[in-house]
C-alpha cells in the first residue's frame, strides 16, 4: 500500500485525516447500502462515478453500480489493513496527547495553588 492509495481510499469514503475504526465501518455500511447492485430498481451504468458525498443523507442509486462497489470495498480493505497494522503507542506522552484533560490533571494535581486533586494518576 502506498500513501497515495491510502489518500484515495479516504477520498472515496469522504473521511478526513483522522477517523476511528468505527467511523470507517459506519461509512462503509452507508456506501454499500447506497450503491449495492441489489439495492433494487433499474441498473444504471456510471462511466465515471463520482466519489460518494460526505454530507447529507445517503441517496440510493437504483440498481447500484458494481464498479463503484468494487472501488468502495477495495478502499475499505486498504483502510482496515492500515488500521489493523498500525502500531499503537502506549507511552505517557501519547496518552496525554489523546486525553488532554488527564494531562492537565497530572500537571496541576500536586500544584499548591490548585490543590491536590482526587488522587487519580
Amino acid at each position: 500500500m502506498t500513501y497515495l492509495e491510502l489518500r484515495q481510499a479516504l477520498e472515496i469514503f469522504g473521511l478526513g485525516e483522522q477517523a476511528t475504526l468505527a467511523e470507517i465501518k459506519q461509512r462503509h455500511r452507508e456506501l454499500v447500502k447506497r450503491y449495492h447492485p441489489d439495492s433494487g430498481g433499474p441498473r444504471e451504468r456510471h462511466d465515471n462515478p463520482p466519489a460518494p458525498a460526505t454530507t447529507g443523507e445517503a441517496q440510493s442509486v437504483p440498481g447500484g453500480d458494481q464498479a463503484l462497489i468494487r472501488r468502495i470495498n477495495a478502499a475499505y480493505r486498504i483502510l482496515t489493513d492500515y488500521v489493523n497494522s498500525y502500531s499503537f503507542s502506549f507511552s505517557q506522552e501519547e496518552f496525554f496527547r489523546q486525553n488532554p484533560e488527564a494531562r492537565l490533571h497530572h500537571q496541576f494535581d500536586q500544584d499548591p495553588i490548585w490543590g491536590p486533586g482526587d488522587g487519580r494518576p
